[in-house]
């Protein structure tokens, strides 16, 4: 979706320069949230400002909010039907696979030194054990400062003008876009507040799993999983899988899986209020460093930390996969089936394909 976005802002309509978009892209890979998400908003700060970054960010995120409320609400009523309980008992394989196949992602990009390998396993072994994925990342990117010493040390940080910064025109749109996203986000709380206190609590774990997902739509699956299912019990583990499957069959990024929970707890507006708590840090944090970035990203305690709370993400996705496999009743049917969707996902086959031809197969044999 990355490249297609690059094509799509920077030759087909020009509103990007390719190195402009390929900076914001090195930003988005640093700040929490799904990174198609921020690279759709990042083309559209550029080339109209906040209000370009809020309508790409919105724009890009729409088709997958509608599909998946739309197949949210089949869910709900189809799940009595056996045809779809066997359809999803595969979907919970592919699932398993999908995670799986995730988790050996990040591990070729993260996994090289000892120290990586610590973090991974501590990380991995306090999830698994029902520990905070919050607490795991915090304690992974401060650990990292001084794991990292010797890994990541000898480059001199950017000088950091601060006055200079605010001082820019366009820096100050930016910031002022900024807060005005900050205070729509405390007017709909304090609105929630009044009206529905377990919207503003859902709003309140949406944000939250958004604030910590470094590394990608894929690193919000583990705090999901523990606000959702191990801390509140809002929704069974198998419920659950079964958004992810249905987030796999819309356009959008795998955080739309937000939008199920919020349908099946409380309809339509649940699902909007939990699409849109989702989001919106992630915004946020978009607009408000974007202006700073060029001063920390090349700062030695930031790639430290950063480095440490990737690696975390490893071992938390690892920890997702082992909850998730044995969620899953598995036969030998259901082993060939997620056997085969790892091996088509490890061969980059589109994901659309292997959950659309798990459902068909699932239907038949399952």
């Amino acid at each position: 979706m990355v490249r297609y976005i690059k094509d799509l802002s920077c030759k087909k309509n020009r509103w990007v320069q390719p190195d402009d978009f390929d900076h914001g892209i090195a930003l988005v890979q640093t700040i929490p949230g799904a990174t198609a998400m921020q690279a759709a908003a990042y083309a559209g700060l550029k080339a109209r400002g906040g209000a370009g970054a809020i309508v790409a960010f919105t724009g890009f995120a729409l088709p997958a909010f509608f599909l998946m409320v739309a197949l949210a609400w089949a869910y709900k009523r189809a799940m009595n039907i056996s045809l779809v309980v066997s359809c999803f008992s595969g979907l919970k394989v592919i699932v398993v696979a999908i995670v799986a196949n995730a988790t050996l992602g990040f591990g070729k990009k993260m996994i090289r030194k000892w120290q990586d390998v610590l973090l991974f396993l501590l990380s991995a072994v306090y999830l698994y054990f029902k520990g905070s994925p919050v607490v795991a990342i915090v304690a992974c990117g401060a650990l990292g400062l001084f794991l990292y010493r010797d890994v990541v040390g000898g480059t001199k940080s950017s000088e950091l003008n601060i006055k200079a910064i605010i001082a820019s025109p366009e820096n100050r749109r930016v910031l002022g876009w900024a807060g005005f996203v900050a205070f729509f986000a405390a007017l709909v709380l304090a609105l929630l507040y009044l009206v529905n206190p377990f919207l503003l609590k859902l709003s309140g774990i949406m944000m939250k799993v958004d604030f910590f997902a470094y590394g990608g739509g894929y690193a919000s699956l583990p705090l999901m999983l523990h606000e959702i299912v191990e801390k509140r019990a809002l929704l069974e583990k198998t419920v659950f899988m079964d958004g992810i499957a249905l987030g796999q069959v819309t356009p959008g990024p795998i955080v739309i899986t937000a939008a199920f929970v919020g349908y099946l707890l409380k309809g339509i507006i649940g699902a909007a209020i939990c699409a849109w708590a989702i989001f919106t840090p992630s915004l946020f944090m978009l607009m408000f460093t974007s202006p700073f970035f060029d001063g920390f990203k090349e700062a030695p305690p930031f790639k430290r930390a950063m480095r440490g709370v990737l690696a975390s993400f490893v071992g938390l996705l690892l920890a997702v996969f082992l909850s998730f496999f044995i969620a899953v009743k598995w036969n030998v049917a259901s082993g060939v089936i997620g056997a085969a969707a790892f091996f088509a996902l490890y061969k980059k086959i589109d994901i659309l394909w292997v959950v659309l031809v798990a459902a068909a197969v699932s239907a038949i044999i399952l």
